[in-house]
């Protein structure tokens, strides 16, 4: 048989990528090596710990749900947990309980995961038990319909949420491609689903090219190798392509809810990841929204006490950027509250004060530093990087290009800025002159 992986040199530049992250304290190193199956390897050596964590990164997202079972990625995500290999359901989490693993996962637009924190002697169990779960999982029919159950809550949750479910409705809005849809998936879509759907959908989706593990923590990259190769040495498949990223044009719209309070949201194209001005357009959101100096936090909240939240954060998909704004406020003070949040976008453009601009970089920086005391964060952030950039970054690579930015290099880049079209969405009681109402 066939075992491509076996025949890899670490030393071949063609498939594996050695980056090196040298600062004032310690010397670290992060490998990436892409196998002929389309798996992606990804590692952090932090030898300090005693602990390792991975992320496992899947191509099951709700954008590749079939049509009209939307959420079937998500009670995939929470089947696979349910027995896997020779083991059922509660041997399963029972063998994972002794072994000490803190697991995770969820389903996002265009990818799902799955995620373990665990001491670095249980790896090579650890490994062959997730290998079982997303190659050789049970997909016991008995066990679909608690899988649906739970699926079924946390998309009733959303009633008791209206952030979320403003911010769910506002991607629907703004993409027309399948990245707008709600990981939660539908109510129809979750009734649509049967036990041999979503088992076809895993044998079609669920496949190695495209997947990313990515590992950090206390192992050391020829012994996690090893065990990789052991545990997903042999596997072969190609699953469907995302679509294609397209938007709705531009709107507003107003959904009317029984809330007390109006939630405000605001989507806008921004820079795609990796691209040019990515660190500077990190700069400038920080500025907006980096804590309770920022722009927002002054203008909206401290000056004219018009919300109990406020903020923007920026977004990607696969090659796409994107910006999401968002206040929470009283109905009487929705529309001034709107206005407001739109001028300080579009304010942006203007550019920022030195003071400005140097807290932003200490907040990120300072988040930087956090990052690297975590190997679950480093490992999240390894795989993030490797999908969305193609490479996985280190901290020192980040740091440099975060403190080498000038506040005339983010200002020529603000400044070149196309002004930006704003999709609105409101949920509450009363609509917004301006909104047309769903």
């Amino acid at each position: 048989m066939r075992q491509p992986w076996v025949a890899y040199r670490f030393d071949n530049k063609a498939k594996a990528i050695l980056v090196n992250m040298a600062n004032a304290e310690t010397t670290q190193t992060i490998r990436k090596l892409k196998f002929d199956n389309g798996f992606t390897l990804v590692h952090e050596e932090m030898p300090w710990l005693p602990s390792v964590s991975f992320e496992l990164l899947m191509p099951v997202g709700a954008a590749g749900d079939p049509e009209g079972q939307e959420g079937s990625a998500a009670v995939l995500n929470d089947w696979l947990y349910r027995g896997a290999g020779k083991l059922d359901s509660r041997q399963l989490s029972d063998t994972l309980d002794v072994l000490g693993v803190r697991r995770g996962g969820g389903v996002g637009s265009e990818l799902s995961s799955l995620s373990a924190a665990f001491l670095g002697d249980a790896l090579p169990q650890v490994l062959k038990l997730y290998a079982d779960i997303v190659r050789r999982p049970s997909l016991d029919a008995e066990e679909f319909e608690p899988a649906r159950s739970v699926a079924r809550q946390e998309l009733a949750s959303l009633d008791d949420n209206p952030t979320q479910r403003l911010f769910i409705a506002l991607s629907r809005e703004y993409f027309a491609s399948g990245q707008g849809r709600s990981s939660y998936g539908t109510p129809a879509g979750l009734t649509a689903l049967s036990a041999q759907s979503v088992a076809e959908d895993f044998k079609r989706r669920l496949l190695p090219d495209g997947m990313i593990l990515s590992v950090a923590g206390g192992v050391s990259w020829d012994e996690l190798l090893k065990e990789v190769v052991a545990a997903f040495g042999d596997w072969q498949g190609q699953g469907p392509k995302l679509p294609e990223v397209k938007l709705n044009p531009a709107h507003n719209k107003h959904i009317r809810a029984e809330t007390t309070q109006t939630q405000i949201g605001v989507a806008f194209k921004a820079v795609a990841p990796g691209a040019p001005g990515w660190y500077e357009n990190a700069l400038a959101t920080s500025v907006l929204s980096g804590g309770m100096g920022s722009r927002l936090f002054t203008e909206v909240r401290e000056k004219r006490g018009l919300v109990y939240s406020v903020a923007a954060v920026n977004r990607a998909v696969k090659g796409f950027g994107y910006t999401l704004g968002y206040a929470g406020t009283t109905p009487d003070r929705a529309e001034e509250t709107l206005d407001v949040l739109l001028s300080e976008l579009r304010r942006l453009r203007e550019g920022v004060s030195a003071a400005e601009l140097e807290r932003a970089r200490t907040g990120i920086l300072s988040q930087l530093v956090m990052q690297g005391e975590s190997s679950g964060s480093r490992a999240s952030s390894l795989a993030k990087d490797s999908y969305l950039l193609g490479k996985p970054r280190s901290l020192n690579e980040i740091k440099t290009a975060i403190e080498a930015l000038s506040l005339d290099d983010v200002n020529r880049f603000l400044a070149g800025q196309e002004p930006a079209e704003f999709t609105v969405l409101t949920l509450g009681p009363n609509a917004i002159k301006t909104m047309e109402i769903a």
